[in-house]
């Protein structure tokens, strides 16, 4: 049952209303303890880590009477499409018009969405191309704690320095990987 056994990638709604996704479970270096590594699903994107155990515990009622939920962290089933992003929607195309200029009719450009939907739809891009395109729409959101998150969903190591060089070495790498996804499928 996921919300006994919490996995990477899952997302879980905390009692006080904030959604959050699993990166890892880990365990401590000195103690053993087992924790889950979990990132918020809106603001900064700030990652935290707690014991496994606290994570999975029912919500003190004694402390938080108006608690809706049971848990702290109740597990969240997203159906495939509550995940679709506004431009990965899909529609018939019509008769009167070419399929090309259906999916640029019902495909919103990505400007109009704000800097949260662009670091979710970065996190869940499937290829290095999708999150390339994402990156470069962010061009002048981006910021130094931005670049760490998406380093972290790259398993990459971006240097400390100045926002627009470290901005730079993130769309290297991902040009990379482009080139790699590419020759991997010919």
């Amino acid at each position: 049952m996921p919300q006994s056994d919490p996995r990477p990638g899952e997302k879980y709604l905390h009692f006080k209303n904030k959604l959050y996704q699993i990166i890892a479970i880990a365990q401590h270096a000195e103690t053993g303890e087992k924790m889950v590594v979990y990132q918020a699903l809106y603001g900064t994107f700030q990652t935290y880590v707690l014991p496994w155990f606290i994570f999975v515990s029912s919500v003190d009622k004694q402390k938080y009477p108006q608690a809706q939920q049971k848990y702290c962290f109740q597990w969240v089933e997203f159906k495939k499409e509550e995940q679709e992003l506004p431009w990965e929607q899909k529609s018939e195309p019509s008769e009167s018009k070419p399929a090309e200029q259906e999916v640029a009719a019902t495909k919103p450009p990505r400007k109009e969405l704000s800097t949260e939907q662009k670091m979710m739809a970065f996190f869940d891009a499937d290829t290095s191309e999708e999150r390339y395109d994402i990156l470069l729409d962010m061009r002048g959101e981006v910021t130094d704690r931005m670049i760490n998150n998406m380093a972290v969903v790259l398993d990459v190591v971006i240097e400390e320095g100045p926002l627009d060089i470290r901005y730079e070495e993130l769309k290297a790498c991902l040009r990379t990987r482009q080139r790699y996804e590419r020759n991997r499928l010919k």
